[in-house]
């Protein structure tokens, strides 16, 4: 099955939402964090977790947990966005996310495997995750273990010279069961991507280094959705590219580059709860 029904779609429309003041809750709790690439993240990572993935909340208890599907957030600073999905999809109880970014909690500013359950790979250092999940989806292979591999990055992060090494590296080992989702919401802290150095285009390149690869709306459900399915049974290594808005709900931080890093203030917060209520 590639298309959702109208049930899930208003499923992951509602579930979505929830996370967003989630997100906004936990950064402004925490006085940091990064607003922008979590908003632009939500869709994807909802759509994954409640329709894509095979996974486990209770983790190691599930007899099955050795065949999950594996999550790299190569895009670490988007931690917010992916606590808040694992949390409301049972891994921890939701009242945790508040510690978010506090001393000893298990909610580090950038995902630790060493601390929570459910992260497969700590990152943070930008351009990593894609060699991690080829190493990942190597080993998988070799064990015999028919799952997925879904590695999760920021568009910036592609200029890091590692990436290149990692798709080249996939598509050598015929990685099929690698996907990578490029959250292409075209800014990065220091402004415009293609200013900085350009990507484009983007999917010729990974094309040209064997990949398979989509374009898609990042905030599409069903985009969303019918990508990852379509990828599943792919032969080679695929890549979706997801066209999303940096700050995607609340307007004054929508296409923002300033809203990469900083947390809002009392009023800004409430102004965006506001909006997304």
């Amino acid at each position: 099955m590639t298309e959702l029904n109208e049930k899930d779609i208003k499923e992951i429309k509602e579930f979505s939402k929830k996370i967003r003041k989630n997100v906004l809750e936990m950064i402004f709790n925490a006085k940091s964090g990064h607003p922008g690439g979590n908003l632009s993240a939500v869709e994807i990572l909802s759509t994954l977790y409640l329709k894509c993935m095979k996974h486990y909340p209770e983790c190691e208890k599930n007899p099955d947990y050795n065949n999950r599907d594996r999550l790299i957030l190569s895009k670490g600073h988007a931690s917010a966005a992916l606590y808040a999905v694992m949390a409301n999809c049972g891994y921890f109880p939701v009242g945790e996310l508040m510690t978010f970014r506090k001393l000893g909690t298990r909610l580090q500013g950038h995902p630790s495997a060493k601390h929570l359950c459910g992260i497969e790979v700590s990152t943070g250092s930008l351009g990593q995750g894609l060699s991690i999940a080829c190493g990942v989806a190597l080993g998988l292979k070799l064990d015999k273990i028919n799952s997925k591999v879904f590695v999760y990055m920021g568009d910036g992060e592609l200029q890091e010279g590692s990436i290149w090494e990692g798709i080249m590296n996939a598509a050598h080992h015929k990685l099929d069961n690698l996907i990578a989702i490029v959250d292409k919401n075209n800014l990065q802290i220091d402004g415009c991507v293609d200013d900085i150095k350009c990507l484009s285009p983007l999917d010729e390149k990974f094309k040209a280094f064997g990949w398979e690869a989509y374009t898609i709306d990042g905030h599409n459900p069903q985009e969303i959705y019918s990508a990852i399915e379509k990828a599943k049974n792919s032969t080679k290594p695929v890549v979706v590219i997801a066209n999303t808005v940096k700050g995607k709900g609340v307007s004054f931080m929508e296409n923002q580059a300033s809203w990469h890093g900083k947390a809002p203030n009392k009023e800004e917060f409430e102004k965006a709860i506001k909006e997304l209520s």
